[in-house]
């Protein structure tokens, strides 16, 4: 089955703000990147998945009428950090996560290992009839299933993985 993972386009957000589970909307500039995202698609598509936020469902309502919502595809959760600038999250709440980010969850969220956990579930639970589907999602989200299907280590899946707001990556995938 061929996979196409498509990070939402470009939200409209203050730099440095912490956003993950929120559901915040898109900047003005979303027709003009959701042509670039068609433009790299194929033109026929048996389905098309998305994570419930709005700034992934706006894109796939555009990909397709029909689509499919999944919670399993949602960002990573950050609990209390939520909405909050980075730089106001106090360090000892913080601290513990930075040295690792993998399997620590966030105050009062998870960890990227659950993310990765939940979004791996989704990926198995897919019905193995489909020769070519659309994932539209979050660089989290895309960064540990790229991990998963190339087998890296989740502490490696930013190393040299770059992920912009309406990129596409394309994957092939078979359940043995």
């Amino acid at each position: 089955m061929e996979i196409y993972l498509i990070r939402h386009t470009t939200p409209e957000i203050e730099k440095g703000i912490c956003y993950g589970d929120s559901d915040i909307p898109l900047k003005d500039s979303f027709a003009l990147e959701a042509e670039t995202v068609l433009s790299a698609l194929p033109t026929y598509l048996e389905k098309v998945y998305s994570s419930p936020l709005q700034r992934c469902t706006q894109l796939a309502h555009v990909i397709s009428e029909d689509i499919t919502t999944d919670t399993r595809l949602k960002e990573l959760y950050f609990g209390s950090w939520e909405l909050k600038k980075w730089s106001d999250i106090p360090f000892d709440e913080i601290q513990p996560w930075y040295n690792d980010w993998v399997n620590t969850p966030t105050h009062n969220g998870e960890s990227y290992q659950d993310l990765q956990h939940r979004a791996t579930a989704f990926i198995e639970d897919l019905p193995q009839h489909y020769n070519c589907i659309a994932i539209v999602t979050h660089s989290g989200v895309i960064r540990s299933l790229w991990a998963y299907f190339n087998a890296i280590d989740l502490k490696d899946s930013f190393n040299d993985l770059v992920i912009a707001y309406g990129a596409v990556l394309k994957i092939k995938y078979s359940k043995i």
